[in-house]
């Protein structure tokens, strides 16, 4: 690794003097501005010859002629070969998010469906994360939603068993789902193991896009039962063929010449990018997912590739992948999916038949969803503009946080932070505060604003001082009145944080919506006009930062309720728990177990079980 140290000359004179240290090997090159932060992450074949571009004065779009003046020093990593470059630049851009290059920014996970196979009877059920657990999984679906109504149909048409390990085991009548005909109950014997396992086996077929196969087993199964005039069992075939012919009716954008892909593509407009992604297995489609790329100026092909590989960075991708763009590096993008998947991934741009229509399907979608921002986007930005004219800000704030406490009589205290900007709720950004201090336990509103804007600015301050980058806010919205507002602006000026504008959300004459009164610091407070769409805007925002802080407060109240006395006991962690809870049926009869007893838990070692046994029984 190389790097310069001599800071007096910048832009490309200072690049061409790094030309004379490269050679030609691949490796990965970084470009960092005078205060040493990253402005852009690069791979390259031979280093010297993709630097050499930037040393040029002239002949660059205005994205690379603005990064290469603001570039004060560089640094370089050689690798061993092309692939390893891309990887690399890959792990550097999503550690370090630079400014000029594409970003990916929503990094959520997708579920699957996971028949599980640690059971005599397998359960069925929504996974999300490393698919660890043995069984077979089926994925990934575009949403929760989406895996919501496959279990339903595979419900109505296989009756498997989707209640946990322990409900089973507990179980000694079958559940309204039998009633119904959701499950074929064999928690009560209604079922025995050979017959469930044919179930499985006809939903994995089912999963793998093989139902017509299932289909003609189910109607000759039906045929033979009725021959042998065992009509209550024929007509319980029947309901299911009958079940399964409607998800095969309900089933849209079902490609029968393609049995594994991912449909990519991107639009861009404005200077805004949208990659819509639909998933295709089985000849099933999945469902489909939006994202919104922080483009950076660059253009389509180099948007795509960036998406790409950082899209598949935690995800194993298809046999397939079809674009309605090609990117700038197509064979090597190839070999690197490739190499992630362990198997050949075909990447490509398809020019007719039923695989460039469905690009074109993805294509339409991506516009339209962008078309559909950009208006939403033309909306925040008009109320923003609002917002800061009538509170007498200085600017259009870009990054809004809203505060709120919820607690019931000092319980469960929580302090909630949500946040908002010109593309509206910028959820992944949300934070909850547990709170630690006395104040929850005596009700003290202040006291709890005062310990959750204490623990953010004194993080923030940590973790960025000199104030560059995005994280801090423009604009804090406090739920209450002028004492919350001077409690909020002591705390800020014991850190030194003074000149970020606050505004106290008080609910007004009343306490109804629409009475609200605003409450600045050494001002009067005033209100809005009741049709005034700012009004809404902070309505809104309250009323999300109330969502949250209650979301936040409920979820702590259940976690205390279903709280037992094995939670202290180091070693036991949920899932021997629940093996204790469900051979015992209580944390009581846990207590008054012997050695003997312990050991016979399935999960529960010689020297766990004893560790168990000392815990309720202390010695002397």
């Amino acid at each position: 690794m190389t790097e310069a140290a001599d800071t007096a000359v910048t832009g490309h004179a200072l690049i061409q003097r790094y030309l004379r240290t490269l050679d030609a090997s691949p490796g990965v090159y970084r470009m960092l501005d005078a205060q040493s932060q990253v402005l852009y992450v690069g791979k390259a074949r031979n280093l010297r010859a993709r630097v050499s571009n930037y040393a040029r004065p002239s002949g660059h779009s205005g994205r690379i002629a603005r990064m290469i003046r603001e570039t004060a020093s560089m640094m370089f990593l050689t690798t061993r070969t092309e692939t390893e470059a891309l990887l690399l630049e890959q792990n550097l851009i999503k550690q370090l998010k630079p400014r000029y290059n594409v970003l990916l920014r929503d990094d959520k996970s997708f579920p699957d469906i996971l028949i599980a196979k640690d059971h005599a009877y397998p359960m069925i059920r929504k996974h999300r994360g490393k698919r660890g657990k043995d069984g077979s999984y089926f994925g990934p679906f575009a949403s929760a939603g989406a895996v919501n109504r496959t279990l339903n149909q595979l419900q109505r048409v296989f009756l498997l068993r989707t209640c946990s390990d322990s409900v089973f085991e507990s179980r000694s009548r079958p559940c309204l789902l039998y009633q119904i005909k959701r499950c074929s109950a064999p928690c009560v014997g209604k079922i025995d193991a050979e017959g469930y396992a044919g179930l499985i086996a006809d939903a994995e077929q089912f999963l793998k896009g093989r139902s017509t196969r299932v289909q003609a087993d189910l109607a000759r199964d039906m045929a033979e039962a009725s021959a042998e005039m065992e009509f209550e069992r024929a007509a319980a075939l029947r309901d299911r063929i009958k079940a399964l012919t409607q998800v095969q009716s309900g089933q849209s954008i079902n490609p029968k010449g393609v049995s594994e892909a991912d449909v990519i593509a991107l639009h861009m407009e404005g200077g805004q990018a949208c990659v819509q992604v639909f998933f295709i297995r089985a000849n099933q489609s999945w469902g489909n997912r939006d994202f919104y790329p922080k483009s950076a100026g660059a253009e389509p092909p180099e948007v795509l590739e960036a998406f790409l590989t950082q899209f598949y960075d935690d995800k194993e991708p298809p046999r397939m992948v079809l674009l309605n763009t090609q990117v700038d590096n197509p064979d090597l993008v190839q070999a690197v999916l490739s190499e992630r998947a362990g198997r050949r991934v075909v990447v490509g741009v398809p020019q007719r038949g039923e695989k460039a229509e469905l690009v074109e399907n993805a294509a339409r979608n991506a516009r339209e969803s962008l078309a559909r921002r950009m208006s939403e986007s033309a909306t925040q930005t008009r109320l923003l503009e609002g917002l800061a004219e009538a509170f007498g800000l200085d600017a259009p704030p870009r990054r809004i946080e809203v505060y709120d406490n919820s607690h019931i009589q000092g319980t469960n205290a929580v302090g909630g932070m949500i946040v908002a900007g010109a593309e509206g709720f910028l959820k992944s950004q949300y934070r909850k505060f547990n709170i630690r201090s006395a104040a929850g336990a005596n009700s003290d509103d202040f006291g709890m604003m005062r310990e959750v804007l204490t623990r953010r600015f004194e993080r923030l301050l940590k973790e960025d001082p000199d104030r560059m980058g995005e994280a801090w806010p423009d604009l804090l919205l406090i739920d209450g009145g002028a004492g919350q507002v001077s409690a909020v602006h002591e705390v800020m000026a014991e850190l030194g944080v003074e000149d970020i504008p606050m505004v106290g959300v008080a609910k007004g004459i009343d306490r109804d919506a629409g009475k609200e009164e605003f409450h600045r610091l050494g001002q009067r407070a005033f209100a809005l006009q009741r049709n005034d769409p700012v009004l809404y805007f902070v309505q809104r925002l309250r009323d999300e930062a109330h969502r949250w802080a209650i979301g936040a407060h409920r979820a702590k109240r259940a976690k205390a309720v279903s709280a037992t006395p094995l939670d202290d006991i180091p070693g036991v962690g949920a899932a021997r728990k629940r093996a204790l809870l469900a051979h015992f049926g209580s944390a009581k009869a846990v207590a008054r177990a012997g050695l003997q007893d312990l050991r016979a838990v399935e999960g529960i070692s010689a020297q766990m079980a004893q560790n168990i046994h000392d815990f309720f029984h202390p010695q002397g």
